[in-house]
């Protein structure tokens, strides 16, 4: 395997960003992953916080790094043996639970049973969680029912709505403010701030969405349960 040889970048003395040319995949997600795990091991007190990106990792430092940092980092390869989780997530798709589906279909030229069949039959990658706490990336969107954000993002999206975002989907894990294509919502809380960790799926899992009808919804919503691995 080609290592895939990271550009170090200091935005300020304590910001500083690893950076990648090439496009996202399989390999660069493991090289970030096992580049995180080998920054919270070597220097977890010196670090506040990393974000992750596609193609980034953007460390906020406590203090300067040190030089040792610099030199270490182009040896760190990807983990090959990770253990790598599937969680199916139950979506109510159309209607109130996703709005924007019946538009979308419309200006797909797809009726909303095939989009349906399209966005669920698809495992997707959870490349990271950004955005809101727990809001997770997920890639592998076919091309076909990709969909530009919104112009005028809404006030306020629900709590478990399913979204697509360009080449992205997603899941909103608390109320807030947003501007991806609502296509659907899962009654499963994939948030639980309380919790340690707060998130159950990783970067690198897989997720697999599971169509469901209203009845089923509000069923599973009274009983509010928690995410299942395959």
């Amino acid at each position: 395997m080609v290592k895939l040889i990271p550009t170090l970048k200091k935005i300020t003395p304590t910001w500083w960003e690893i950076q990648w040319k090439e496009e996202p995949s399989e390999q660069l997600l493991k090289t970030r992953i096992a580049i995180n795990e080998w920054l919270t091991d070597q220097y977890g007190n010196d670090l506040l916080e990393v974000r992750q990106g596609y193609q980034c990792l953007s460390l906020i430092w406590n203090k300067p790094p040190s030089p040792e940092f610099k030199l270490s980092l182009p040896s760190i390869i990807p983990i090959e043996n990770k253990e790598i989780s599937t969680w199916k997530i139950p979506v109510c798709y159309g209607g109130k639970y996703g709005k924007d589906l019946k538009r979308l279909c419309e200006e797909k030229g797809i009726p909303e049973i095939e989009f349906i069949e399209l966005h669920s039959k698809t495992s997707y990658r959870l490349e990271f969680y950004g955005f809101l706490p727990g809001f997770m990336y997920l890639s592998g969107l076919g091309e076909s029912i990709c969909f530009p954000r919104k112009q005028f993002p809404e006030r306020v999206v629900e709590a478990g709505s399913v979204g697509i975002g360009g080449n992205q989907t997603g899941i909103y894990p608390i109320d807030s403010p947003g501007g991806w294509q609502l296509i659907g919502r899962t009654p499963v809380s994939v948030f639980s701030p309380f919790d340690s960790p707060p998130v159950q799926p990783q970067a690198g899992d897989h997720i697999l969405f599971v169509p469901i009808s209203e009845d089923e919804f509000e069923q599973l919503k009274n009983e509010a349960p928690s995410l299942k691995k395959v």
